[in-house]
Formats: C-alpha cells, sequence, structure tokens
C-alpha cells in the first residue's frame, strides 16, 4: 500500500469527545494574532489549517519562507496541559545534546517573550513547533525493510532517553493504559447498558472479555513487585506516528508527543506491534480477516532490539508476550464502553463504528492467542543478545539543531 501525506491528529486510540470544542471557528485574524506571539523570523504570510485532527485545532503558519506547526492544546482530551509543555521542554532540554541520528525530533518554537506557550483570550494553550517538509505516513506495512525502520526508530527513541528520569515528566494522561481501570469502567457500562436488556451485539463480545479478566492486572502487579520498572515512553507509537521520507522507505521522525510520560516500555513496544502487524488496520472491512503478522513482528522487534541492547533484562522482556495480546484487548474495551456509552470519547463518522473497532480489537487478541508459541519464539530470538551494545548512532541532526524541523504533535 502507498504511503500517503500525514494528516494532522489522527490519534483514535486516545479520541476525543464529540461536540469537544476543537472545530470552534478561528478567524484568519485571530489566527495571525496569536501565531504573532511566538518568535518567528518574520512576518506571518498564511496560517491554514492542517489535517482533520481528532484532537488538537492544528494549523500550519508560513513566516519567512519557513513551515511550522502552530496547535491549540484539547484540554478536554489533556486535563493539565501546562504538564504537556513541561514534559516537551524536559525532552528538548535533555535531546538537546545528544546524537540522535538521523531521527528528527519536534521542537517547540518560544513564544516572543520566551515562554514555551502562549494562553489565548479564549483560555486556550497555544503552541507551535517546527515543521518536517515532504513527509508522509504509511497506511500499512508493505514489506520488512519498512517494519525494520519503525522498530529502528521506536527503539532509537527509548536509547537516547534510558537516562532520563521518569520521575522528571509529569503524568498527562492519568489512567492511561490502565486495563483494569478500563474493565471497571467497561463493567459499569455494561451493567447501565442492561438495565434494559443486554445488547444483543454486545452479548458475545461480553463473554469474550469475562473470559479474560483474570489477565488484565498482570503487568501492573509486575510493576508493583518491582518487576518492571516505569520508564519514559512515547505513549502513542502507533504505525501514523511515524513520518516516512517521500518514497515511503525510511523512518524520519517520530512524532506525537503529548503522551510522553512514566509508564513501561512494555505498553510502547506492544502498542507499536498492535498497529503495524494488524495490516487489516482499525477500521476493517467486514468479512475481512484480522491476524497478527509475525514476518512484521520479527522485523520490527530485531531493528528494536538491535538499538536498545542491554536495555531490558530478562524480567522486562518476559512479559511482552502478555502485552501483546494485553493492549488491542485493552483498546478493545474501551471502544466497546465508548460505543454503550453512546460514542462520548472517540469521535464516529457512523453509528456503531466503536463496535466495529471494537471487534477488529478482539479478533486481534484472538489471533494472537492462536499463536503464542510462535510470538514467543520471535520475543525470545529478538532479545537473546542482550549483553551486544547499541550501534553507533548515525551522524545526523540534533534534536533543538536549527536543521531539525519536526512534524509537530498532532
Amino acid at each position: 500500500m502507498a504511503p500517503r501525506h500525514r494528516s494532522a491528529g489522527g490519534q483514535p486510540e486516545k479520541g476525543a469527545p464529540a461536540g469537544d470544542g476543537a472545530e470552534r471557528d478561528l478567524s484568519a485574524e485571530r489566527l495571525r494574532e496569536v501565531a504573532a506571539g511566538f518568535g518567528l523570523p518574520g512576518p506571518v504570510a498564511s496560517v491554514e489549517p492542517l489535517g482533520a485532527g481528532l484532537i488538537n485545532d492544528t494549523f500550519v503558519v508560513v513566516a519567512d519562507d519557513a513551515r511550522y506547526v502552530l496547535q491549540r492544546i484539547n484540554d478536554r482530551i489533556f486535563p493539565y496541559p501546562e504538564r504537556i509543555m513541561d514534559n516537551l521542554l524536559v525532552l528538548m532540554q535533555h535531546l538537546a545534546h545528544l546524537p540522535v541520528g538521523d531521527i528528527q525530533i519536534p521542537r517547540l518554537v518560544p513564544a516572543s517573550e520566551g515562554s514555551a506557550c502562549l494562553r489565548g483570550v479564549d483560555g486556550g494553550i497555544w503552541r507551535m513547533m517546527t515543521f518536517v517538509p515532504g513527509a508522509r505516513v504509511l497506511t500499512a506495512i508493505d514489506h520488512a525493510d519498512q517494519a525494520r525502520e519503525v522498530g529502528r526508530v521506536l527503539g532509537r527513541f527509548h536509547w537516547v532517553l534510558r537516562e532520563l528520569d521518569p520521575t522528571a515528566l509529569a503524568v498527562t494522561l492519568p489512567g492511561f493504559h490502565s486495563t483494569p481501570g478500563y474493565l471497571e469502567r467497561f463493567r459499569t457500562a455494561l451493567g447501565n447498558a442492561e438495565s434494559a436488556g443486554r445488547p444483543p451485539e454486545v452479548s458475545h463480545l461480553a463473554d469474550f472479555i469475562a473470559a479474560r479478566e483474570g489477565r488484565v492486572g498482570v503487568l501492573e502487579e509486575a510493576r508493583q513487585d518491582g518487576r518492571l520498572r516505569p520508564r519514559v515512553t512515547h505513549g502513542d507509537p502507533k504505525l501514523d506516528n511515524f513520518l516516512f521520507d517521500e518514497k515511503g522507505r525510511q523512518a524520519i521522525s517520530l512524532v506525537d508527543l503529548d503522551t510522553v510520560q512514566p509508564g513501561l516500555i512494555q505498553h510502547d513496544i506492544a502498542d507499536c506491534l498492535r498497529s503495524c502487524c494488524n495490516r487489516q488496520g482499525e477500521t476493517a472491512r467486514a468479512g475481512g480477516e484480522v491476524r497478527f503478522d509475525l514476518g512484521i513482528c520479527r522485523s520490527l522487534l530485531t531493528a528494536f532490539s538491535e538499538q536498545t541492547r542491554g536495555l531490558l533484562g530478562p524480567s522486562e522482556v518476559e512479559p511482552l508476550y502478555e502485552a501483546v495480546g494485553l493492549v488491542p484487548f485493552e483498546l478493545g474495551l474501551r471502544f466497546l464502553t465508548d460505543h454503550l456509552e453512546g460514542d462520548r470519547y472517540f469521535r464516529v463518522r457512523a453509528p456503531g463504528e466503536n463496535l466495529r473497532k471494537a471487534q477488529v480489537q478482539f479478533a486481534l487478541v484472538r489471533d494472537i492467542e492462536q499463536q503464542e508459541r510462535s510470538i514467543r519464539a520471535i520475543i525470545r530470538d529478538a532479545f537473546a543478545k542482550g549483553d551486544i551494545e547499541p550501534r553507533p548512532a548515525e551522524a545526523g541532526a540534533h534534536a533543538g539543531s536549527a536543521e531539525t524541523s519536526g512534524r509537530g504533535v498532532h
């Protein structure tokens, strides 16, 4: 499948409440005033909408023949937008003098008075970031080289952040990846729906969930007893957050940093595999077979491990298979819960869309379970040589350099 230009936003995992105000009209004059409040090299020439994002209001700004991404953070999704900006500052400061190879990390453009963001007259928080020209995302992984590129970039991201203390970052999305919490909310939503009789379309899905309830706390329990430790995580490393060059061959950037926060690296790895290894996508057509692609899994994990040799100990590798099944199970829970609650969180184009998305995720879980032996073998082989040093970073741009430009957090 051919690569396409990236649209702004594109975060179906996190979603946006219907009627959240993200589509409020903003006059051209108002947008120019906001953009002019940042430290641009010249007058604002134009401000145009960028993509059709589900989260933030996003615009491309042209000033002195350079492009920038201007965004208003959706504070109904992120209740503490200041924490996002604080985290981005910590991230940029940490990366400023570290070689990240040929990976471009989005860079903040400070406001004219030196602050990282501006608060508008509407009370919203605005930020500006640099822009990656000629970048595309892939609608699906077509071949092993693309899977390796995704694994390489994700691995490099975690390697360069390995010494950043996760306690230096704030939690931007409380309860994110808390599978027991999502299960409890599903139970409440199902109970409310059953007061008028269990909806027939969710009956078999509820049974599917009930049969797997005993596994939802496996990662949280491992963290609590010390087998897993918090690290700096991306939080949303799905395929369309990896920007590729125009030919779709080389991954050049990892964007969408709003969910960078303390977390478990197992969630990042598993979420990336969930997104890449399901070639049908989240909105698989009726009758389409949902499969977890073992070849993509092998290529991605091998490249990731090559970049992170020695980062993960045996106790952190051991629960990876459980994470691979748990992440799509968790997302299926969230989609189904939103369906039962009337599609209040994830935007839908038609009734029943969240139900269909839940069915896709649970079908992926079932296929992962059926291929357990093979997936465990791939994980074992990929991380078998943990004593090998990571390869040196390629000469290239550093985060925060004048040459580095990010597509922005969409």
